[in-house]
C-alpha cells in the first residue's frame, strides 16, 4: 500500500515536471517576442510562462483527483523554477522567498483574470487584461495584446482536444500561434 502511494507520487511528480517543461517550451516560441511584441525580458518571459501554465492547468480542471494531484505538482515545479531563476539572476538569498511568494501570487491573480477573460468570448476584456500584464498597459501595444488574446482563445479551444504536451510537442501550439499572428497581420494592414 505504501509502496504504491510512493510510486504514484513519484509518477505524478515526473509528469508534472514534463508538463511544466512543455509550458516553458511553449512560452519560448520566438513568434511571441518577434511578431506579438512581448518584451524579451525576465518579466516578459514570466508573463508567457504564467499564461501557458494557466492554459495547461485550466485544461486539467474538473478531470478528477489524479488531475488535481498533477495540478498541485505542476505548480510546485513552477515555484521551484521561479526560485532557481531568481537565484541565477543574483537575487539575494534572504529576499528570494518573498519574491517567489509574489510571483506565485501574481500567477494566481493572472489566472483569475484570464479565466474571466476567456469566459467572456468576444469581449475585449481578455485583450485589455493581457495588455495590462504583458505589455505594461501600453496603449501602443493594443494590437499586440489583441493578437495574444486571439492566440490564447484559440489555444484554450485546442486544449479541449489535446493534452498540453501534445499541444506543444506535436506542433499544435506553433500552428495556433502562426494562425493568431497571421490574423493580426491581416487586421493591422
Amino acid at each position: 500500500m505504501i509502496l504504491r502511494w510512493l510510486t504514484q507520487r513519484a509518477d505524478t511528480s515526473r509528469k508534472a515536471k514534463e508538463l511544466y517543461g512543455s509550458v516553458v517550451t511553449a512560452a519560448r516560441q520566438p513568434a511571441f517576442y518577434e511578431s506579438l511584441g512581448v518584451p524579451d525580458t525576465p518579466e516578459g518571459r514570466f508573463e508567457l510562462v504564467a499564461l501557458h501554465l494557466f492554459l495547461a492547468l485550466e485544461a486539467l480542471r474538473g478531470k478528477g483527483p489524479a488531475a488535481e494531484g498533477l495540478v498541485r505538482r505542476t505548480i510546485e515545479a513552477f515555484v521551484i523554477d521561479m526560485d532557481d531563476c531568481m537565484r541565477e539572476m543574483g537575487v539575494g538569498d534572504l529576499t528570494v522567498p518573498k519574491k517567489v511568494k509574489r510571483a506565485a501570487a501574481a500567477f494566481y491573480e493572472r489566472a483569475a483574470s484570464y479565466r474571466r477573460g476567456l469566459a467572456e468570448a468576444g469581449s475585449p476584456e481578455l485583450s485589455k487584461t493581457l495588455r495590462g500584464y504583458v505589455y505594461g498597459g501600453s496603449a501602443e501595444r493594443e494590437s499586440d495584446a489583441a493578437g495574444l488574446a486571439v492566440y490564447m482563445q484559440a489555444a484554450s479551444t485546442a486544449l479541449s482536444d489535446h493534452a498540453f504536451d501534445v499541444f506543444v510537442n506535436d506542433g499544435v501550439a506553433s500552428q495556433v500561434l502562426a494562425s493568431a499572428t497571421a490574423k493580426r497581420k491581416v487586421s493591422t494592414t
